[in-house]
């Protein structure tokens, strides 16, 4: 019984780093970067920081990005969209 021990010890260690290298890779890609974090708490508004509540931080940065990317004109067209879906939604 001890032999059969020493045997599987081993093998089952193996595997479960191989697993948990595999969790460490899919993490490593749904983190963000500290560069990211600070520009979207230096300069996220109500409507950013209600994403970030309702999706998480990929959603919300990713949202951020957009608004970002279409200038801030057309921003607060999107703002009030988003709080009508939500109060909507509730």
């Amino acid at each position: 019984m001890q032999a059969l021990a020493v045997v599987l010890f081993p093998v089952l260690l193996m595997l479960f780093a191989l697993s948990m290298e595999r969790v460490e890779a899919r993490l490593s890609r749904l983190s963000v970067r500290q560069q990211e974090v600070e520009e979207f708490l230096d300069k996220a508004n109500h409507a950013d920081v209600a994403a970030l509540a309702r999706e998480g931080f990929p959603g919300a940065l990713a949202r951020f990005h957009r608004r970002r990317r279409r200038g801030a004109d057309t921003d607060e067209v999107d703002d009030s969209d988003d709080d009508l879906r939500a109060r909507r939604a509730s």
